[in-house]
């Protein structure tokens, strides 16, 4: 399986998604557009992966590169391959498919629950997943709806938390990759974001959450993805 991971901060790793790869001796490429790498020179890939990070699909003028990843995760859909987005990853892939990014209706920084709707329920991803399950949260936008999307999951301050885009296609406007250490790499960086808000945890709070069960739940949506590709 050869990996190929988009990601848009130094601070912003794919934590639990390393120790997977590297569990399984899977191949793993990192290419950071941010730091002027070309994203379009990746053709040898089966699973594309596109993280969080801090820039918006609404400013792309700031950010240009953004362009080239959607083009890249158009191209990867296209081939059917695998296409998991985080965050901002879940945003581009609604853009490439035509679907215009929004505010979210609330600022999300922190870990809080998730509900999955009855589509969720029955998706292969979360088949033995609770109804109500925590996650983590660092975002004020939230992904667009397509033609084709589903909505999977919903927070009481975002509906768009978990959206299936295709068969091999997902976008995860929630964080379940991040681990501990990734959390204080965050806050350490971004300390502004934790300005209060209805779904702002502190600094404290944030940091007493339960990472390995949230991390254990990214580890199984990865291993299912794996697994209906191979079933294909």
């Amino acid at each position: 399986m050869n990996i190929l991971c988009i990601t848009h901060a130094d601070f912003e790793t794919p934590g639990v998604i390393e120790n997977w790869v590297d569990q399984l001796n899977y191949n793993f490429t990192v290419c950071k557009p941010y730091h002027g790498e070309n994203c379009l020179l990746h053709t040898d890939f089966d699973f594309l992966i596109v993280m969080g990070g801090p820039q918006s699909p609404l400013k792309m003028e700031k950010y240009p590169y953004l362009k080239d990843e959607i083009s890249l995760i158009k191209q990867a859909i296209e081939k059917d391959k695998i296409v998991l987005g985080i965050c901002l990853g879940a945003q581009l892939i609604g853009e490439a498919l035509g679907g215009t990014t929004v505010p979210s209706p609330e600022k999300e920084i922190g870990v809080f629950p998730i509900t999955l709707t009855e589509a969720g329920i029955e998706d292969p991803l979360f088949s033995d997943f609770s109804l109500t399950f925590p996650v983590i949260h660092w975002h004020n936008d939230m992904p667009a709806k397509t033609e084709n999307s589903v909505i999977l999951a919903y927070s009481e301050g975002c509906p768009r938390q978990i959206m299936r885009y295709g068969r091999l296609v997902y976008g995860l406007q929630c964080h379940m990759e991040i681990t501990q250490e990734g959390i204080e790499m965050m806050l350490s960086a971004c300390p502004e974001d934790l300005a209060p808000s209805r779904f702002t945890q502190n600094e404290y709070d944030f940091l007493q959450q339960d990472y390995d069960s949230i991390n254990q739940g990214m580890v199984k949506i990865l291993d299912r993805l794996v697994a209906l590709r191979v079933s294909s």
